[in-house]
């Protein structure tokens, strides 16, 4: 194995990790946050040989670009992160049993987390912070398209990590290879956890290759549907917000579903849409309502194809349905389980898409823009896991934690 050695020292790292304080990581993290701005340049500077590689059209572009803006939101999501309490030994359960055996149900770390990801250098610091601040170590595999990126963002890390005693080891970045990824999903004894972001693709292949655990984040294909109670004005804009604010991101929004009744609303929504040159694939009824209410290059008829999509890009679907019920069914059939939203004032519609909608957020009301560790109060996040085992939905420091069974005796021995 390649990266035997590398996934050594990392295991290693991580057993040290369990005697270090507090107060200790906190001090860490705040110092990296200050590193981060101070080294803005020299990242920046890496962040453009990367930029320079790829097509400014492709999607990924704007997830792959760092800018001094980005960077201090990065240092502060991180100071965040030092703030928020340790996830680590809290008691989630006690019990003391009649033969006067102390149990207790206390979380720990998992050890050692391996993240892979695509264009999302962000991703390099956010993983470290949290995976410190839950007591991990971290592997991260980041892709080619963003190797001077995380190269870059790695050495930091590891500097400060080392100007205040820790292990180095307690994040590494491996090569960018295929095989080198290979190795990382097979590697048991060393990973405890494989967390990938990124592609409905990525995902895909990291589950299908996986001999350890996978907690799936990332692909997001996101609808908000109008209802016939829907408020027009409120209407216009969450749907603006959630399609335009960043695109290229998996809360962003991908299909628009519609209530018959209120396709009159829809050219007042599309009007917005229209000054972002958004690009509509409309089904039949709502592109006959929005023919000569929306500029003739940006509307195009919808195949099969414009259903089911995550875009990432300036690009949504237009779904028109007759029923509340034939919304919901459309819904669970494309969703990828992300984020779904609901516009409506009938308190009892609303509480029915809650309770048939299959996501890990729900929203009545609101733009799937909100999904997202640091607006739910999280602090940075490590993903956004569309599964249902261990975590569902933004991904912080509790997601991180498994638990172990604390047992405490006075010399009690079990009777045949």
């Amino acid at each position: 194995m390649k990266i035997e050695k590398q996934l050594q020292q990392v295991l290693a790292a991580s057993r040290k990790l369990n005697l270090v304080t507090e107060k200790t990581v906190n001090t860490v993290l705040l110092d990296l946050a200050d590193e981060a701005e101070k080294n803005v340049d020299s990242i920046l500077a890496e962040n453009k040989k990367d930029l320079d590689r790829m097509d400014q059209n492709d999607p990924k572009f704007d997830r792959l670009k760092l800018t001094k803006e980005r960077i201090e939101g990065i240092a502060a999501d991180i100071r965040n992160v030092a703030g928020l309490e340790s996830p680590v030994g809290k008691v989630l359960k006690e019990t003391v049993r009649p033969n006067g055996l102390d149990i207790k149900k206390v979380t720990v770390p998992f050890g050692v987390i391996g993240i892979i990801y695509e264009a999302r250098p962000n991703v390099t610091f956010d993983v470290f912070s949290l995976c410190l601040k839950s007591g991990n170590a971290c592997v991260l595999k980041g892709g080619s398209d963003a190797i001077h990126s995380n190269t870059a963002i790695v050495f930091i890390i590891q500097n400060v990590l080392g100007k205040h005693g820790l292990d180095k080891n307690t994040v590494d970045l491996l090569p960018a290879g295929r095989e080198e990824t290979n190795e990382m999903l097979r590697a048991r004894g060393y990973i405890d956890l494989i967390i990938p972001r990124g592609s409905q693709g990525l995902i895909n292949f990291v589950r299908e290759n996986a001999t350890i655990p996978v907690i799936e984040t990332g692909a997001g294909i996101c609808h908000t549907y109008f209802d016939e109670f829907g408020d027009a004005e409120k209407g216009r804009e969450i749907i603006f917000n959630a399609k335009t604010r960043r695109p290229s991101v998996c809360n962003a929004l991908d299909c628009l579903v519609i209530h018959r009744s209120r396709l009159g609303d829809l050219p007042a929504f599309a009007g917005r849409l229209s000054d972002e040159k958004v690009i509509i694939y409309a089904d039949e009824k709502a592109y006959e309502k929005l023919q000569g209410n929306y500029s003739e290059e940006l509307l195009l008829k919808a195949t099969k194809e414009s259903f089911g999509t995550e875009f990432l890009s300036l690009k949504m679907s237009v779904k028109t349905v007759d029923t509340f019920e034939e919304a919901i069914d459309h819904i669970n059939k494309n969703s990828s389980k992300h984020s779904e939203a609901i516009i409506s004032e009938n308190p009892e519609r609303i509480e029915m898409f809650r309770k048939l909608v299959d996501a890990s957020s729900v929203y009545s009301n609101a733009s799937t823009a909100f999904t997202d560790g640091a607006q739910f109060g999280l602090g940075a996040e490590i993903g956004i896991s569309t599964q249902k085992l261990h975590a569902r939905g933004p991904m912080a420091l509790e997601e991180l934690t498994s638990y172990k069974w604390i047992i405490e005796g006075d010399g009690q021995v079990r009777p045949k």
